[in-house]
């Protein structure tokens, strides 16, 4: 009998594989149907007790293939996962669908026009929700009452907010996209009104805190937080006090009727804001786009073990543009970290790596792929 030809056999393997993804291909077209059938009946897109009732016959199939049931299993979890974020994102691409985003603050926030600008000349269109807060934001996709969240989740100058790490660690969120807006903060007050006669300076801590100069520079002014930048521009135009000033956009003082005192008073130049999208589940990375991963991770009990867990994503050739810290309330004085890697978690480097650092954790997870921004 003569010998396999490697080169062939190969060939073969190659073919195989041309196939699969061809049928991978085709089922996804097929979901793109089932997402219309869901929508016109009202359905839900994910139907647990249907995934585990396949699950079983799939794990049977396996058996009978004799094929590691276990595996067949990962395999198809993935594939399911696939095809639910397909019927998403077939139903945000539908010309005649609003996308229903949810936002931190009132009109004129930094949140909103970020989002503004995000998802402005959609097809569909989108609707903006603005909430008292980010976990009513976060709340709002958890429901199902906003597709989509934008949250801020650092800033040059003040650094990290850490409420949306919390949100993150929380589990049901997943991270589908990134951007970066220019922050540019004003002081507003009553139209006539100069600094001089200020004495009070409401907004949220996080533009506060970007604005430490001009506190230092004048200090007859007392910062005082309020839930949002907007909305503290809000207040100052209904209280009607000559004494009473924000700081907002400009955007949030043609709104409201308030004069702008001051421009650019932002302690550092070049003063951004990243926000990041969630999601309740992952979406596809458009073909080309430069790919950013976020990972979740608590250490393992034993000396040294996060410079080995840097040194083995190095290994791989993964680089961190973002590592941070957070404690575990139900565990004193422990942490867990958030790092944002350059790459996709699908790819071969990144599952690896993943594999690598798994055993130097406690809890592993990755909180989304998605184009990086920066």
């Amino acid at each position: 009998m003569p010998e396999p030809d490697l080169a062939s056999l190969r060939d073969r393997i190659e073919a195989v594989d041309r196939q699969i993804i061809a049928l991978v291909a085709e089922r996804l077209k097929i979901v793109e149907d089932v997402a219309a059938a869901k929508l016109a009946a009202a359905s839900p897109f994910r139907d647990r007790e249907r995934e585990d009732l396949l699950l079983q016959r799939l794990r049977g199939l396996a058996i009978a293939a004799g094929l590691d049931a276990h595996q067949i299993e990962r395999l198809y979890r993935v594939i399911m996962d696939m095809s639910v974020a397909h019927q998403e994102a077939t139903v945000r691409n539908r010309s005649a669908a609003p996308l229903r985003v949810a936002y931190q603050g009132v009109e004129g926030s930094y949140s909103h026009l970020a989002a503004q600008r995000r998802y402005a000349g959609r097809p569909g269109g989108s609707l903006l929700t603005g909430h008292d807060s980010f976990r009513a934001a976060a709340d709002a996709v958890t429901s199902g009452a906003a597709d989509l969240a934008l949250l801020p989740i650092e800033n040059t100058t003040a650094g990290s907010i850490n409420e949306t790490y919390d949100l993150l660690a929380a589990g049901a969120l997943h991270i589908t996209g990134e951007v970066v807006s220019v922050i540019e903060h004003c002081l507003l007050a009553l139209p006539g009104v100069a600094i001089a006669e200020l004495r009070t300076v409401l907004s949220h801590p996080q533009a506060l805190a970007q604005c430490h100069d001009l506190f230092a520079r004048h200090p007859h002014l007392a910062a005082r937080a309020d839930l949002d930048t907007a909305g503290a521009a809000r207040r100052v135009a209904e209280a009607n006090d000559r004494t009473l000033a924000a700081i907002a956009s400009s955007a949030a003082a043609r709104r409201y009727g308030l004069a702008v005192v001051a421009h650019g008073i932002q302690s550092a130049s070049g003063n951004a804001t990243r926000f990041v999208e969630v999601a309740l589940r992952p979406a596809p990375v458009p073909d080309g786009a430069a790919a950013k991963t976020s990972v979740l991770f608590a250490l393992a009990d034993r000396p040294g073990v996060l410079g080995e867990i840097l040194s083995r994503l190095a290994a791989r050739n993964l680089s961190l543009t973002k590592l941070e810290s957070r404690p575990i309330p139900e565990v004193p004085f422990t942490y867990r970290f958030y790092a944002d890697v350059l790459g996709h978690a699908a790819s071969e480097p990144f599952h690896a790596a993943l594999e690598d650092i798994r055993p130097l954790t406690t809890d592993l997870r990755v909180l989304g792929t998605y184009p990086s921004a920066v």
